[in-house]
């Protein structure tokens, strides 16, 4: 059997109920096939960069397959069919992920960061972000946007 990477779009106005829906589907097609699907991941709804008939959301949902191509195939041919799905990919692999994602991953990484008060943070003190921590006295550096006064002393003749 083949290792497949398989990515789908759903319409933005699925529920995510739906969307499970979908994927139970989907993953009903692949077992009476005689595949496996290893792993599947929501990740959420997010913006396209161009329009995708009509949609500029859409519902993003990773499932890892394990499965002759027959079943790929059929699986395909019924997403095409299919009202809800408006886009999807299937790439064959060498080998699944056995973790998280890159996309998941990633998240987990925005999370984190977005904290208050972890050194990390942007702009909400600590941290070598904007407006972050203490850049002691810097003195005067003149230069542009600084208005200094001139002070004339008379010159004296000799």
């Amino acid at each position: 059997m083949a290792l497949y990477e398989h990515v789908f779009l759903t319409r933005q106005d699925a529920s995510t109920a739906q969307v499970d829906a979908l994927v139970e589907q989907f993953k009903g097609v692949i077992a009476a096939g005689g595949g496996k699907v290893a792993k599947v991941e929501n990740w959420g709804v997010k913006t396209i960069s161009f329009r995708i008939k009509k949609n500029r959301k859409a519902h993003y949902t990773l499932m890892n397959i394990d499965s002759p191509p027959a079943a790929v195939a059929e699986m395909e041919r019924q997403m095409s069919i299919s009202e809800d799905v408006i886009r999807y990919i299937t790439v064959k692999v060498e080998a699944l992920e056995d973790g998280p994602s890159a996309q998941m991953r990633r998240r987990d990484d925005r999370e984190e960061r977005s904290s208050f008060g972890d050194d990390r943070s942007f702009g909400f003190g600590g941290g070598r972000g904007f407006g972050g921590g203490d850049r002691g006295d810097r003195g005067d550096r003149g230069g542009r946007g600084r208005r200094e006064e001139r002070v004339e002393t008379p010159v004296e003749a000799s």
